[in-house]
């Protein structure tokens, strides 16, 4: 396991601490048992409100797309067109997206990419306005999207970590999923306001606004590292943030895949996420299955199931967000535990047993997620981390791509039931295996006692296993 390679670089000039007012005195015992610990820095509060703001914008503009799509095309197939269109970027290009995140300062790369989002948004709204919004100028407005997200999202994600001490990071996770879940509700219920009152156009032009919020609020947010350690008497901290390119590393792609693959905790921390997001979590698909047809439910009793999944999702982003150092091992036996659940709930005899099942799945789910992010985005030195959300959103895009047609070629072969039973064990048996390989790899040394062997005394030997 390669150290971090900062540490024989000379350390910077100590950073001037921020506002006394972006972090208010906590005791000891609260911080560390609050899931909104976080928010005691003013810079987190203030980037969790722009947080709000453009992901009820991304779900205003996400939930007329579509309909947008068919109205100009009238073909479904378009409709899944424009999205992978959009997605494809996240598979090709992403690695180069960490890089650059690495190579260039993070607040300004975020403020940049938020910025150009928006023109892409407003652009949309203009066409749509002019009626010359046609499928191929959509594609490629779609691409450009997809493109600039490469960028934005590891700069946005490891900008919001900067906001707050290493210790603080689930919390900060956490509280942003929630706002994203709450972006989510206020987003969709306001794009049917605005389309009905202003056009689909409305819904595209409100997105472009919220990403011009986001940007606005970018330079005024301030990494709380240096006000915390003095707080507590330690030396100053040098935050993450930069994003400078240190005189002795190499910068490029190759260099952070090479990093990630040499990592054993995050290959195993991809292996575990990847073959949960495949055989555990299209709830959308395997649940919507199961309720309309082994439990002869209708869409009403669907939309059960999915206001008590959210429902588990909200306690789940709670829990994690309280969360202190979260590891593989625990993002490991959540995502077993969820897996068991998973089980029991594909052999449901009634839609009630179901919905008894679906939020504890819902919660282990959310919390493992909470922690598999937090170790992803602050185990690597702080110079590689861009390039490690890089390979990350590479690896998962794929898993997104290729999970819903293979889980549905395994409903078709076993059914909505055996689907979830069978999912639910691969995902339990391939985590408990890499524990036991685990375990044998680091089993403890075993001492040869040379004195019980009747020869001289010598130092002891040991061997691992």
């Amino acid at each position: 396991m390669p150290s971090s390679p900062a540490t024989s670089l000379p350390l910077p000039a100590p950073v001037p601490a921020p506002p006394a007012s972006d972090a208010a005195p906590v005791p000891r015992a609260a911080e560390s048992s609050s899931p909104w610990r976080s928010l005691k820095y003013r810079s987190m509060r203030w980037w969790s409100l722009a947080n709000f703001v453009s992901n009820a914008g991304t779900w205003m503009q996400l939930t007329v797309q579509n309909l947008l799509v068919l109205q100009i095309t009238g073909s479904a197939a378009a409709t899944g067109l424009s999205v992978s269109v959009q997605a494809a970027p996240g598979l090709l290009v992403s690695l180069a997206g960490g890089a650059a995140v690495d190579r260039w300062p993070r607040k300004l790369t975020a403020a940049v990419s938020q910025a150009l989002l928006g023109t892409v948004a407003f652009v949309t709204a203009a066409l749509v306005v002019l009626g010359r919004l046609d499928l191929p100028v959509l594609m490629v407005l779609a691409g450009i999207t997809g493109l600039i997200a490469t960028v934005d999202a590891p700069a946005c994600a490891l900008l919001g970590n900067d906001l707050v001490p290493a210790e603080d990071v689930p919390s900060a996770i956490g509280v942003g999923s929630l706002v994203h879940s709450a972006g989510r509700l206020a987003g969709t219920a306001l794009a049917g306001v605005a389309v009905g009152f202003f056009g689909t156009a409305a819904a595209y032009a409100a997105n472009g606004v919220s990403f011009l919020f986001v940007a606005a609020v970018i330079p005024f947010l301030r990494p709380a590292y240096g006000a915390v350690r003095r707080a507590r008497g330690g030396a100053p901290a040098i935050p993450a943030q930069r994003g400078t390119r240190p005189a002795d590393q190499d910068m490029t792609v190759r260099q952070g895949l090479a990093f990630f693959m040499r990592r054993p905790r995050l290959v195993a921390l991809a292996g575990i996420t990847g073959i949960s997001a495949v055989f555990g979590r299209n709830y959308g698909l395997t649940l919507a299955v199961l309720v309309t047809g082994p439990l002869a439910g209708g869409a009403g009793a669907f939309g059960t199931v999915s206001t008590v999944l959210a429902v588990g999702g909200i306690i789940g982003a709670v829990l994690g967000a309280k969360l202190r150092r979260p590891s593989v091992r625990i993002v490991g036996t959540l995502a077993a535990a969820g897996a068991l659940l998973q089980i029991v709930a594909g052999l449901s005899p009634s839609l009630a047993v179901l919905l008894v099942l679906v939020l504890p799945m819902a919660v282990v789910e959310t919390v493992s997620d909470t922690a598999g992010t937090t170790v992803l985005q602050t185990d690597p030195p702080a110079h590689m981390r861009g390039r490690v959300l890089g390979v990350w959103r590479t690896i998962s895009t794929a898993w997104g791509l290729g999970g819903p047609p293979a889980l549905g070629l395994l409903m078709q072969l076993a059914g909505a039931r055996g689907a979830l039973v069978t999912g639910g064990l691969i995902i339990a048996g391939a985590i408990g295996a890499g524990f036991a390989l685990r375990g044998r790899r680091t089993a403890p040394a075993v001492a040869l006692r040379t004195r019980e062997l009747g020869v001289q005394a010598q130092p002891e030997l040991s061997t691992a296993a």
